[in-house]
């Protein structure tokens, strides 16, 4: 766990030159590494105080027994609550990050725009069929870890969260532009997706999908063996039959038969029939 213990300021990277903001925006990055600007300004914030910040933005509404007790899983409920009133003391004091307390409920002011939440939405838009390229620019930004270096339980659920949500909305993108005979761009996304998680089958599948449909056998057929080497030697494990399938439409109009996935035979090397012994 994150301790709070060291309340040494972290001054923020610079924002990228050229960029506006309008005057009261508060902006709060937790993809790869905690900032916090205003108006485009990094801002200053305690160590102790971007533990709490990062969680009431990743669980708003949240109440306060609840981020407490994820705060400070070790201690009692009592005390937990109390360093908690501390820290939205010293928020409201810092300024740093306007935060909204209703009843028992704790969330981030509306004029605060945070990182992950620009995630989510471009994967809900992508879900429900909006066009791919409005998720780009988001899904290159999340390639990143959330809070690298932090290693909270809360955190490492939601890191891992966001890393699902990110692999489904590039493959979601990929099959988007496949739909739309966008090859290229489809072939991208499913790359992303592959250097994401290189032992995840659906990129390779896509990957293999994109060069059927634009009629490359041989790149389909390099894609397919190059996976099935892959996870042969790192989980001994065949590919799926959904996978396989796809090589047996290609292969189904010249009358061959699928590619056998035998354990240990190489890939690349020409098949010969098994010799039959003898008869006595």
């Amino acid at each position: 766990m994150t301790s709070d213990s060291s309340m040494a300021p972290t001054v923020l990277r610079q924002p990228v030159t050229g960029e506006r903001y309008p005057p009261g925006t508060v902006q709060l990055f937790l993809l790869d590494g905690f900032r916090l600007l205003h108006a485009g300004t990094p801002a200053v914030v305690p160590r102790g105080l971007q533990r709490v910040i990062a969680l009431i933005g990743l669980r708003p509404g949240a109440t306060r027994t609840h981020l407490a007790g994820l705060l400070w899983p070790d201690t009692p409920e009592e005390r937990a609550l109390s360093r908690l009133r501390t820290a939205l003391w010293r928020l409201r004091r810092n300024g740093a990050c306007p935060v909204v307390t209703t009843g028992g409920a704790v969330r981030l002011d509306a004029r605060v725009e945070v990182d992950v939440d620009d995630l989510v939405r471009a994967a809900a838009r992508v879900r429900e069929g909006g066009d791919p390229r409005w998720a780009e620019g988001v899904l290159a930004a999340g390639r990143h870890d959330l809070l690298p270096g932090w290693y909270d339980d809360w955190v490492l659920l939601e890191r891992e969260r966001l890393r699902q949500l990110r692999l489904h909305t590039l493959e979601q993108v990929a099959r988007a532009y496949l739909r739309a005979g966008q090859h290229g761009e489809a072939l991208q996304a499913a790359l992303e997706a592959m250097r994401a998680e290189p032992l995840r089958e659906t990129p390779h599948r896509l990957i293999v999908q994109v060069h059927l449909d634009e009629g490359n056998a041989y790149e389909a057929l390099h894609a397919f063996y190059a996976y099935r080497q892959l996870i042969l030697s790192e989980l001994q494990l065949e590919p799926s039959n959904a996978m396989r399938a796809l090589l047996d439409d290609i292969l189904a109009p010249i009358g061959g038969p699928a590619p056998k996935t035998t354990p240990g035979r190489d890939p690349h090397s020409p098949r010969h029939p098994t010799p039959r012994s003898p008869r006595s």
